[in-house]
């Protein structure tokens, strides 16, 4: 008991730690938002509905550029981003469990960010809580840093300045690195970034990250570079099957 409260406090910190850092990203997207054409008010609508950090960002990239007439492809663009979010959730599923409303709440902080913490652990109590935490808290955060961004836009200058566009990934690095222990998770890492950097200049955003995961897909499939010999542990999350043969 000892030992699943010790998950559960990690889970917690961990949570928290990238609801932080992810939080103060929020900045950078308030600012850049409002420097893009929208008021302040439809800044913090659009992160109190889409909550998507790369989502939010295409838009208001492409709104930028082309003002209204660009709105269809903006809207293309984040949803071609946010289509992520789909596999997110057919994952967390076991983890979240059953229930309606449950499972309605739970999709809205279907995020990066929640679904990396909350897989990162080993428990199952350890993961739903990594997952709740890092979701609401980023939620809350995202918001009040969106709100802030929007509101000193003019002072701030380019967020880009003090490091803000570096925090979600410092923080999403740091929760998979220490999962990169074996060859192929290496491999898949490696693959999927090289096929994101050499695609993201000639496709439309949210594209390339679909084809990066394809990547993680077809080694899943074949296995290539595991471990053939043994078959793999079967998850936490999942419960035991008892009386099956």
């Amino acid at each position: 008991m000892s030992h699943e409260r010790e998950q559960v406090r990690r889970a917690w910190r961990d949570g928290l730690g990238v609801a932080i850092a992810t939080s103060a990203y929020g900045i950078s997207f308030g600012a850049l938002a409002v420097a893009s054409g929208l008021d302040v008010w439809q800044t913090c609508v659009l992160s109190l509905l889409m909550f998507t950090g790369g989502s939010q960002f295409a838009f208001v990239g492409v709104i930028g550029a082309g003002g209204l007439a660009a709105a269809p492809a903006a809207i293309a663009s984040a949803g071609l981003l946010g289509a992520r979010n789909v596999a997110y959730g057919l994952r967390m599923s076991p983890v979240i469990g059953a229930g309606f409303w449950r499972r309605a709440a739970a999709a809205h902080f279907t995020i990066d960010e929640s679904t990396a913490v909350s897989l990162a652990q080993t428990a199952p109590r350890a993961r739903l809580t990594g997952f709740w935490v890092t979701g609401i808290g980023i939620y809350i955060g995202w918001n009040l840093s969106t709100l802030a961004g929007a509101l000193l836009g003019d002072v701030l200058g380019d967020p880009r300045a003090y490091g803000l566009d570096a925090a979600a990934a410092a923080a999403f690095l740091a929760l998979l690195w220490p999962r990169l222990r074996r060859t192929q998770a290496i491999a898949v890492g490696i693959a999927a970034a090289v096929v994101a950097t050499v695609l993201t200049p000639s496709l439309m955003p949210g594209i390339p990250v679909l084809l990066a995961a394809v990547v993680a897909v077809v080694v899943g499939w074949t296995n290539w570079l595991g471990d053939r010999e043994s078959a793999p542990e079967e998850p936490d999350d999942v419960p035991e099957r008892e009386g099956l043969p």
